[in-house]
C-alpha cells in the first residue's frame, strides 16, 4: 500500500491472533509536551509520536517567523498553536483545512481576547482562519491575585488544556472556572500532571483551575505508548479466534491518559489485560458479557472502536458522552450510523444523548468502509477482518495518529492488498 491508495482490502488468514504490535507515542502528551517545551525553552523529549498532527507540531514551532502557520486537519494543533502564538504575541495568520474552518473556536478566541490577545476572523466569525495581531501585555500588579476567566467545560477540553499551558507566563496566572457538566476531563488531568513535570505550580479543584505565574523549567520527559491506538489491538484479541493472545509494549498502569480506560471497558467486550514489569500489557481473550453501558464523556476517541466491536460481537450497548463526536474529524455518529449498516449493524439515537448500539445477522463479507476523512473510522474498521475479508477506504488517513497501522497489521499475520508501504 503506498502512501496514495484509494483502498487496502485486508484479510485473516486463519487461527488465533498472537504475537507483539507497537502502538506509536501518545500524539496528546506529544503535543501538550512540545508546547510547554517551547514555554520552557529547553528539555529533551524522547519518544515523540510519529503522528502528522505530533510531527506538524513540531515543524510549526520551529517556524519562528512564518506569516502564515497552516494547522492542517489537527484540532490540537489549531486550538494549542492558536493560545500559543497570540500568547506569545506573535503577528501571523493561522489557518487549517476545508474541515478544520468548519469547527469552532470562538470560545478559545474569546479567553484569550480577554487575556490580551488580539485576533480577527479572516471568515465567518467563530470559526478559523484567524489573523492574530499580537498581545497587549496586562500590567503586573501586586494587588492583583489571578486573572480569571469563566469557561464552558461542556466544549472540548483542548481549549481548557490550551489557556492552562500559557497560564504561567500570565503575570497573575491564572484561575479558570468551569461551569457546566466538565467533558473529557482526564485530558484536563493530562494537560496538569505534564505541566507540573515542567515545574508549573498549577491545582485542580474540580471546578476551578489554577496556575501560578511561575515560569516552566526546562525538564526532560519521556512520552507513553498510546491508549487510543492501543484500543485497536484490543477490538482485534475479542474478534479473534479463540486462544488469541497479544503483547502491547510503552503502556503504563498509572496513566495520565484517560483513554486507558479501555481496560475496563473491554473486560466486558472479551478482553482481559494483565500489566507486566516493563511498562507492557499482555491481551487475553475471554468471554464478553451479555450487554454493556458506558459514558464516553472522558474518553469520546474509544467510541467508534466500541460501537464497531460491539455490533460485531452482538453485545447490546448503550452509549451515552456522546457529544463532542458531532464536531471531530467528520460527524463521527452520523459515519458510524452509516458503516455499520453495511454490515447489519446500527447505532440508533434513543434521544436525551443516548445511543443504542444493536446488530442485526451482523457479516463481514468483503465490504467497503469509507473513512470520511478520519483516522479512527478506518482504524475502529479494520479488525473486522478477523471475521471476514473487507476493504478499507482512504488508508492514507492513518498518518494522523498511527502511520504503521497497516504495517503492523501485516506483522502480526494480517494479509493486506495492496501491501503496506510507510504512510508520511
Amino acid at each position: 500500500m503506498t502512501a496514495l491508495s484509494a483502498s487496502v482490502s485486508l484479510t485473516w488468514p486463519g487461527g488465533p491472533l498472537r504475537g507483539t504490535a507497537q502502538v506509536p507515542a501518545s500524539k496528546s502528551e506529544s503535543n501538550r509536551a512540545l508546547i510547554i517545551q517551547a514555554l520552557a525553552e529547553g528539555g529533551q523529549l524522547a519518544n515523540l509520536s510519529d503522528a502528522n498532527d505530533t510531527q506538524l507540531m513540531q515543524r510549526l514551532l520551529q517556524e519562528k517567523d512564518a506569516a502564515t502557520f497552516d494547522a492542517e486537519d489537527a484540532g490540537t494543533v489549531m486550538r494549542f498553536l492558536t493560545a500559543y502564538l497570540a500568547m506569545t504575541g506573535r503577528q501571523t495568520e493561522l489557518r487549517g483545512t476545508a474541515r478544520m474552518h468548519e469547527r469552532p473556536i470562538a470560545v478559545l478566541v474569546d479567553a484569550l481576547r480577554q487575556l490580551g490577545a488580539r485576533i480577527e476572523y479572516l471568515g465567518e466569525e467563530g470559526y478559523p482562519p484567524m489573523r492574530l495581531l499580537g498581545r497587549t501585555p496586562q500590567p503586573a500588579t501586586e494587588e492583583a491575585d489571578f486573572t480569571e476567566l469563566t469557561v464552558r467545560g461542556d466544549i472540548s477540553s483542548q481549549y481548557i488544556s490550551a489557556l492552562l499551558m500559557v497560564g504561567p507566563m500570565l503575570p497573575h496566572g491564572l484561575r479558570i472556572w468551569l461551569t457546566g457538566k466538565v467533558g473529557s476531563r482526564p485530558y484536563i488531568r493530562m494537560t496538569l500532571a505534564l505541566m507540573r513535570h515542567f515545574g508549573a505550580h498549577c491545582r485542580d479543584l474540580g471546578e476551578v483551575l489554577e496556575v501560578r505565574p511561575e515560569p516552566y523549567q526546562p525538564t526532560n520527559y519521556t512520552v507513553e505508548g498510546d491508549w487510543s491506538a492501543a484500543s485497536y489491538w484490543y477490538a482485534m484479541v475479542a474478534l479473534a479466534p479463540a486462544g488469541s493472545h497479544l503483547t502491547l509494549p510503552t503502556l503504563r498502569r498509572h496513566s495520565w491518559q484517560g483513554d486507558q480506560a479501555i481496560v475496563g471497558i473491554m473486560e466486558k467486550l472479551g478482553v482481559q489485560t494483565e500489566f507486566l514489569a516493563d511498562e507492557t500489557v499482555r491481551l487475553t481473550q475471554i468471554a464478553p458479557a451479555a450487554s454493556l453501558a458506558q459514558d464516553f464523556t472522558d474518553c469520546p476517541d474509544l467510541a467508534q472502536t466500541v460501537a464497531v466491536l460491539a455490533a460485531a460481537l452482538g453485545v447490546p450497548t448503550e452509549m451515552t458522552g456522546l457529544e463532542s463526536l458531532r464536531i471531530k474529524e467528520t460527524d463521527r455518529i452520523a459515519a458510524l450510523q452509516n458503516e455499520l449498516a453495511k454490515f447489519g449493524g446500527a447505532l440508533t439515537d434513543a434521544g436525551e444523548g443516548v445511543f443504542r448500539v444493536a446488530a442485526e445477522n451482523f457479516r463481514v463479507a468483503g465490504q467497503t468502509v469509507a473513512t470520511y476523512h478520519d483516522h479512527r473510522m478506518a482504524m475502529a474498521f479494520a479488525p473486522l477482518a478477523l471475521r471476514g475479508p473487507l476493504t478499507i477506504q482512504a488508508p492514507q488517513v492513518v498518518r494522523k495518529s498511527y502511520p504503521q497501522f497497516w504495517r503492523e497489521l501485516e506483522k502480526t499475520g494480517f494479509t493486506t492488498d495492496p501491501a503496506p508501504a510507510p504512510v508520511f
